[in-house]
């Protein structure tokens, strides 16, 4: 009779966890429904703050300990680097756009014959020479013929130009966001502390400084490098007097992002050496040679710095998780590596740790 008691006791309260877990799951899966048009936001906002936490640290010194004001300071000087670009590449773009469009009226529009030599390129040398000489010597049957497909291109091109205005949208929110996160920055570091140890136990804090680290890392490593690249790339680009010179340094951070900036240039030195002199275009051809090998230098001396683990592993999470989630994904994917191989190898050193059985 007992055992009859006991198993409707154990079935009763196996049967009331199983509701309290479905419901618990239920109500964390309608809060995750509702808060998804802000996740990305939140994400990135938290990503911002990590990031400039030492420097909003700096200027919360020398404010007297204020830290609203710091924040405050934090976000204008943010807010100020993020649409000083915008403005530069809108402006760049719409004058580009203004003089195309007064080249096609006046008829004044010419494309350079392509340089001697360039049939000699190993497979796309011919292609794009024929090419080439086909616009340069009749642009308005070259329109005529390829119509359709430029036709086919101004949807995407819209589409593009509407995705790039949504994310600088987003990032602007999105360092709001960390303004209001920096200013609250205390109750901030003890909730994640309190998350920290309730998911990960007495090493809690170990991999909470672990994820900092690794954003900031990421963020200085990468995108600071990119960056970096970036305005030198675009510096040339506006002394050598590239048409949409702003329009091709976003072209380059986006490629030096995916590790591939050097590609991007090799249209503009093609340009250079078709249309400007041989010695501004070798100036121009050494610069660019410059720039495209700077990351050398400064990734080993940023990425990776003060973190843990070896710098190979941030390196492949952060291309990995970008190819696999965009740019977001450079944090995710670096993060999500660099605790995985710290949990990997407590693992290895607790089982290693075991007494062996005689």
């Amino acid at each position: 009779m007992n055992s009859v008691m006991d198993d409707k006791e154990y079935l009763r309260r196996a049967l009331e966890i199983s509701v309290h877990v479905g419901l618990a799951i239920l109500l964390f899966t309608a809060c995750l429904y509702i808060l998804r048009p802000f996740i990305p936001l939140i994400a990135w906002g938290v990503v911002i703050a990590i990031s400039v936490y030492p420097g909003y640290a700096r200027v919360k010194r020398a404010f007297g300990g204020r830290g609203g004001l710091a924040a405050l300071a934090c976000t204008l000087l943010m807010l100020s680097v993020l649409i000083a670009p915008v403005i530069l590449l809108t402006g760049t773009v719409v004058e580009g756009a203004e003089m195309l469009v007064g080249h096609i009226r006046n008829g004044t529009l010419t494309i350079p014959p392509p340089p001697a030599g360039i049939e000699s390129w190993p497979i796309i040398g011919p292609p794009v020479k024929n090419l080439w000489s086909g616009v340069a010597d009749d642009l308005t049957a070259a329109l005529v013929t390829y119509a359709p497909q430029i036709k086919a291109m101004i949807p995407a091109l819209l589409s593009a130009s509407a995705g790039v205005g949504f994310a600088v949208l987003e990032f602007m929110l999105a360092v709001l966001v960390a303004g209001f996160l920096l200013a609250n920055s205390q109750a901030g570091a003890r909730a994640s502390r309190s998350l920290a140890d309730r998911l990960l136990g007495e090493r809690g804090q170990e991999f909470e400084e672990l994820v900092g680290s690794t954003i900031r890392s990421v963020t200085t490593g990468i995108l600071g490098v990119a960056l970096i690249q970036s305005a030198f790339a675009g510096i040339g680009f506006l002394v050598a007097g590239l048409p949409g010179a702003g329009l091709w340094a976003v072209i380059f951070l986006v490629a030096a992002v995916l590790q591939v900036g050097p590609l991007v240039m090799i249209p503009a030195v093609v340009y250079m050496f078709a249309t400007a002199s041989t010695s501004k275009a070798v100036l121009f051809l050494i610069w660019c040679l410059i720039v495209g090998t700077m990351d050398n230098v400064l990734k080993p001396l940023l990425l990776g710095r003060g973190v843990a683990v070896p710098m190979a592993v941030i390196f492949m999470g952060a291309i990995g998780g970008f190819l696999a989630m965009g740019i977001i994904g450079l944090f995710v994917g670096a993060i999500a590596l660099s605790v995985g191989y710290k949990l990997f190898l407590a693992w290895l050193e607790r089982g290693g740790a075991q007494p062996q059985k005689t």
